[in-house]
Parts: structure tokens; C-alpha cells; sequence
């Protein structure tokens, strides 16, 4: 495999942040990755792994190698009466694989549709929207280490899902690289209406009777309404986590702020959203010269057109600041800031 020198990575991050890789290659399949792996020009400790490049702000060029995983095909690998095993390659677009899935009448996966970037992303971060979670359709996946090339399998208990995380954002961050992924999905689906805008957005779709199509129609709709298309101006969807506080933080806040938006999390907590917070700082539609947070959703920070990294990483840090100490919350970005 050839690797490319000085590699230009503005057209592989949906920032659109001009930087370059020292080295770039990409990979179809796993002998290829192994192959590069085992490039002794390669310096394993300085490894980049790319998808859609949708959940990354760089802020300088990357002194090291950046791989582009372009392994490719979905298929249902066995079936029952109840549901399906469908497995799809790492660099197959997260949102052809909702396609997929209800082209083939399988539910599990219309609440997460529109979602950016790949497959093989999906899993790190644990993806979740509209009160579903990657987690909550998970049956395995195949990972290669990066050390020993050696192919190894994943189920969930081995992932360590948590909100927005896995093991692969934590003690084996930068190990592996996921090559496929295989979801359970369900043939008699039940549907998930009841977080968001979802109801009042089939309402005014006029829908009768709800279907997985006509529930992935209306969490595009949802998302296409908030979240700038990235073709169009440079972002990463939600920059930041919705933070999760205990209910006494709460209900301290609540009774400040009696309309703040809330929603049940993990161990008896409480999700606020962190658009909310960032709006109520007043961030939302801010412009900073070629840069700033997004019109519609404070969630999102926008490069209008030549913005460098480091100017939209101060302002993310701004943000911080500012919802720290009206809020005394501390938000933490979604997106990875290299």
C-alpha cells in the first residue's frame, strides 16, 4: 500500500479545517489494514484512524499517519422469526445503514437516521439520538490491534458502553481499529416516539399509521430543521455531551430556572441539554469573524469558511466557561480535538 506524503485532510473533516497528514493510505478490507500496519514506516504511536471525519476538530496538521477506513458491505448473516444479525463494514456510511435496515423492514435503528460519519465510529462513541442509543441494537463487533494486526472480537459487555463513550475512548484509546460491526435487529419493532419532537413532527407530517420510514422521516426532518448540512458550512453536529447532574443540583436549578428542560438519565440522574445551557449564555448565533455557534442550534459550532481549529477550540472552551459559572455545570466536548 502506498502512502501518501503531506496529505491534504480539509475534504476528510466535515469541519472543513485546512491541515495536512505527514502520511495518509487508505483501507478496503482487513488484509490491507494489516498490511499497512505491518509498514515499517509507520509509527504505530502516532496513528490516525478517519471515517467520515465527522466528530473531529483538528487544530494543527497531523505529524503522523492518517488512515481512511473505506471497508465496505452490509449483509444479514442469519435470521429468526424475531429478528436479524446484520452486518456492516467500518467505512459504510452510518446512515445507509438505516437505510438499509428499513429498506428490510428491520426496526432498531430510525431514530438514529441522518446521524454523520461511519460505521466504524459509531460503536466508539456509543451514537445515540431521540431516546435511542448504538448500545441498545449492539451485538458484536471486529476490531484489528493495532500492535499485533490480530483481528479481535468485541461484544458489548467487552465495549463498556456509557453515554457517548466505550472502552475505546478510555483504556484502549488508540488500540484498535474497528473493522465490522454486527446489530440485532428486530422484525416486529416497537417504535420510540416519545423523546423530542418526534409526536408533534408525525403530527404535522399528517401521518396515520407509523412505520420505521415514517419515523426515520421524521427525525430527518427533526435534525434537518437544527443541524447545518456540513457541505454546506463546516461543523460536527453536536460539539458538545448533554451533562447528566444529580437531582438535588437539579431541582436547585430548577427552581431558578422553572422552564430548563430536563430528561431521565443512567443511575437516577438528570440529562439537561447542553444546547439549552449555551443558549441561555447567550452563544446561539453568535459570529466571530469566519466562525462561531450556529443560528438554529447552540450545540453547534460552525466554520464559516477558512476558520482554524484553534479558534473554534477557544471558543469551545469559552462556552465552557461561561456555562460553568452560570450553571456551575461543566460541559465536555463530543467531538475529538486534535
Amino acid at each position: 500500500m502506498n502512502l501518501q506524503l503531506n496529505y491534504s485532510l480539509k475534504n476528510l473533516n466535515t469541519f472543513g479545517i485546512d491541515v495536512v497528514a505527514r502520511q495518509f493510505a487508505s483501507f478496503k478490507n482487513v488484509a490491507e489494514l494489516q498490511e499497512l500496519l505491518n509498514n515499517p514506516e509507520i509509527d504505530k504511536n502516532n496513528l490516525l484512524v478517519l471515517g467520515g471525519g465527522s466528530n473531529v476538530l483538528f487544530t494543527q496538521n497531523y505529524d503522523g499517519t492518517v488512515l481512511q477506513n473505506l471497508i465496505g458491505g452490509i449483509h444479514i448473516i442469519s435470521e429468526t422469526d424475531e429478528d436479524a444479525l446484520v452486518e456492516a463494514g467500518g467505512g459504510v456510511s452510518w446512515h445507509d445503514l438505516v437505510l438499509f435496515s428499513i429498506d428490510k423492514n428491520l426496526g432498531g435503528l430510525e431514530n438514529l437516521s441522518l446521524i454523520p460519519g461511519t460505521v466504524g465510529a459509531a460503536p466508539l462513541q456509543n451514537i445515540g439520538a431521540y431516546g435511542v442509543e448504538l448500545k441498545d441494537v449492539f451485538q458484536s463487533l471486529e476490531a484489528v490491534e493495532i500492535s499485533t494486526g490480530a483481528v479481535t472480537t468485541f461484544d458489548a459487555e467487552k465495549c463498556g458502553f456509557g453515554y457517548r463513550e466505550s472502552i475505546f475512548k478510555r483504556e484502549l484509546k488508540g488500540k484498535y481499529i474497528v473493522t465490522h460491526v454486527t446489530l440485532q435487529l428486530s422484525k416486529k419493532p416497537v417504535f420510540n416516539t416519545t423523546y423530542g419532537a418526534i409526536k408533534s413532527t408525525l403530527e404535522a407530517m399528517q401521518v396515520k399509521e407509523i412505520t420505521l420510514k415514517a419515523l426515520s422521516d421524521a427525525v430527518i426532518a427533526i435534525r434537518q430543521s437544527k443541524l447545518p448540512n456540513p457541505v454546506v458550512i463546516g461543523n460536527a453536529g453536536s460539539f458538545f455531551k448533554n451533562p447528566e447532574i444529580s437531582p438535588d443540583q437539579f431541582a436547585a436549578l430548577q427552581a431558578q430556572y422553572p422552564n430548563i428542560p430536563s430528561y431521565p438519565a443512567a443511575h437516577g440522574n438528570i440529562k439537561v441539554p447542553a444546547g439549552w445551557l449555551i443558549e441561555q449564555c447567550g452563544w446561539k448565533g453568535k459570529i466571530i469573524n469566519n466562525y462561531g455557534v450556529h443560528k438554529d442550534q447552540a450545540l453547534v459550532l460552525v466554520n464559516y469558511g477558512g476558520a482554524e481549529g484553534n479558534q473554534i477550540r477557544a471558543l469551545a472552551y469559552e462556552i465552557i466557561e461561561s456555562v460553568k459559572q452560570k450553571f456551575n455545570i461543566t460541559l465536555h466536548p463530543e467531538v475529538n480535538i486534535i
